[in-house]
């Protein structure tokens, strides 16, 4: 391209060079001819015709000039157009230089983005008409906390209208939805919750996650009705339990002193009345541990928190519970504790350790040792940091697909074995319930016959900030 380029400018100049030397001849010969006779003639033609040249060479430079310059007029015109977004604007050039074929790459290239625009904004009012059929609401927002985009449920439960670029926060006034597009936002990671007071009578779960371009979105998935079946069942299981729990233990009084009292029962009667108090047993335990699920699991369930050293948790809950494998062959025995403070409520804990030390020993009692002890994790900052508390036994362990199972209600590995062992199939739901009510999780690691590693998180108490002599004097002035 550039040798065309330079061969143009050169056959230009050529023929530049040939009209001047023709108009130079034809004035040059009079010239020469009047040349001896009159001296100031010829200076005066010669001065002439270089002028006459020039200004025809200058003539024939300007026109191609123009030319040029118009057709570069057309190129800038088009890429106004496409920057102003008129993606159908094409050139049409039709001859056959360099320009030229400038001209058709950029419409060449114009046709592609207009096909891909095309493309884009079909795909755009596809995900559009998806969003908008969803039963979720869903927000998205820029770095800036600025709504961006938002499907048709999430502008129907907005007590205003949905605006592209207004804030968030003027949106929506549930603190619990703000704290996890927040969380999003700035930590870059999903988030969850549950928001109450988005619209009246009615419970929505959060999950917000960022997106690539520092933004976030936040899908609101409604669970009134999940949450009103729930409580229900709630209800009426701690009701069932409650008028359970009375006759249950009149029949369990009552066969006991049975059993002690009266010598005239025959031997078979015996066996028939330890039957029923050991069914009756069951019975009052089954009911006494959906009545403790029931409350773990409802909105009233508190805990009085408190801080409390880790290793001191752990030696409380061995010490507590020793007098349970007093009658058995297995030990339990401390593992590698820390001393760091973590907030906890002491009884809820205790109940904790409870069902996992007693689960341990049922299931995992040929390992001959339970092992309880804590450990500081890595992860987290100062504010965030966690302590992971475990209950180990070396049984046979659990198969690998069952583990993520075990938490449930009612879940039983081995049923026959359960039932031999009396259990209920509530004792890890209980416990589950409790570690997240404390803001943790719980998890459960095993090797079919090298036993089984349950192992829970707690929050890290708060540490104290030393005080400043100068802070209660300056509190002062500022009141």
């Amino acid at each position: 391209m550039t040798g065309r380029v330079f061969t143009k400018l050169l056959v230009s100049f050529v023929l530049v060079l040939l009209v001047g030397t023709a108009i130079l001849v034809l004035f040059l010969r009079p010239i020469i001819e009047h040349a001896i006779r009159d001296q100031a003639y010829a200076t005066r033609d010669v001065v002439l015709g270089a002028v006459l040249a020039l200004a025809a060479a200058t003539l024939l430079a300007a026109f191609f000039a123009r030319r040029v310059a118009q057709r570069f007029d057309r190129i800038v015109l088009f890429a106004n157009r496409i920057a102003a977004g008129d993606l159908s604007a094409r050139l049409e050039e039709d001859s056959l230089d360099e320009l030229s074929e400038v001209a058709h790459a950029l419409d060449a290239t114009a046709s592609r983005l207009e096909q891909s625009f095309h493309a884009l904004e079909a795909s755009r009012r596809e995900l559009a008409a998806l969003l908008d059929s969803m039963q979720e609401a869903v927000v998205a927002v820029n770095a800036q906390g600025q709504v961006i985009w938002s499907n048709a449920v999430m502008q129907r439960i907005c007590s205003s209208a949905v605006r592209e670029g207004r804030p968030l926060v003027e949106l929506l006034r549930d603190p619990d939805v703000l704290a996890c597009v927040e969380g999003a936002l700035s930590q870059r990671e999903n988030f969850n919750g549950k928001a109450l007071s988005v619209t009246p009578g009615r419970i929505f779960e959060i999950n917000a996650a960022p997106t690539p371009g520092g933004g976030a979105v936040a899908v609101l998935h409604d669970v009134s009705s999940i949450e009103r079946a729930e409580k229900t069942r709630r209800d009426f299981i701690a009701n069932v339990s409650h008028e359970l729990r009375t006759p249950l233990t009149s029949i369990s009084g009552y066969v006991e002193t049975l059993l002690e009292g009266n010598e005239e029962v025959s031997h078979q009667a015996r066996e028939f009345l330890a039957i029923i108090l050991k069914n009756a047993t069951r019975m009052n335990r089954l009911t006494e541990d959906l009545l403790a699920l029931a409350s773990v699991e409802s909105g009233d369930y508190k805990l009085a928190l408190q801080p409390m050293r880790a290793s001191a948790i752990v030696a409380d809950a061995i010490d507590s519970l020793t007098g349970m494998v007093l009658d058995s062959e297995v030990s339990l025995e401390a593992a590698e504790t820390t001393d760091a403070l973590v907030l906890v409520d002491p009884d809820a804990l205790n109940q904790v350790f409870g069902n996992l030390i007693e689960n341990a020993m049922k299931y995992g009692k040929s390992g001959k040792r339970v092992l309880v002890g804590a450990k500081m994790l890595d992860k987290g900052d100062s504010d965030h940091r966690m302590v992971e508390f475990f209950v180990r036994d070396f049984g046979p362990g659990i198969p690998y697909e069952h583990l993520d199972r075990i938490f449930e209600r009612f879940y039983r590995v081995d049923k026959a074995r359960s039932r031999e062992s009396g259990g209920t199939g509530l004792g890890l739901a209980i416990v589950k319930h409790i570690v997240m009510r404390h803001g943790g999780r719980i998890r459960a690691e095993s090797e079919l016959g090298a036993g089984v590693n349950f192992l829970f998180t707690l929050q890290c108490a708060p540490e104290k900030k030393p005080v400043s002599p100068l802070e209660p004097v300056a509190q002062a002035i500022a009141d």
